[in-house]
């Protein structure tokens, strides 16, 4: 017996706006079964043991110091804007 419908199938390709044939339904409903059960199985695993953690390997963030350093020239940065008036980067207006 399968744990998913294709209706269910159906349902979820129409909610992330996927048209699928039925054949197409039919090929996801067992692949969406076998990752069921996979999930299944894993449910059966005693983990009363085990630290929770957000990533599977331990990993820290290698970040640098946040220091203040000399940007560059105005010139520079105004070179390759399409408009610029008083130094600034000119864009159109959004809002009236």
């Amino acid at each position: 017996m399968s744990r998913i419908t294709i209706d269910e199938v159906k349902h979820v390709a129409n909610l992330a706006r996927l048209a699928i044939t039925e054949e197409e339904a039919e090929q996801f409903q067992h692949q969406l079964d076998a990752i069921i059960s996979f999930a299944e199985e894993l449910n059966e695993l005693d983990t009363d043991h085990v630290e929770p953690t957000s990533h599977v390997l331990d990993m820290n963030n290698v970040l640098r110091e946040d220091e203040a350093t000399k940007g560059l020239p105005q010139e520079e940065v105004l070179k390759n804007a399409p408009d610029s008036q008083g130094g600034y980067i000119k864009v159109p207006s959004i809002m009236d």
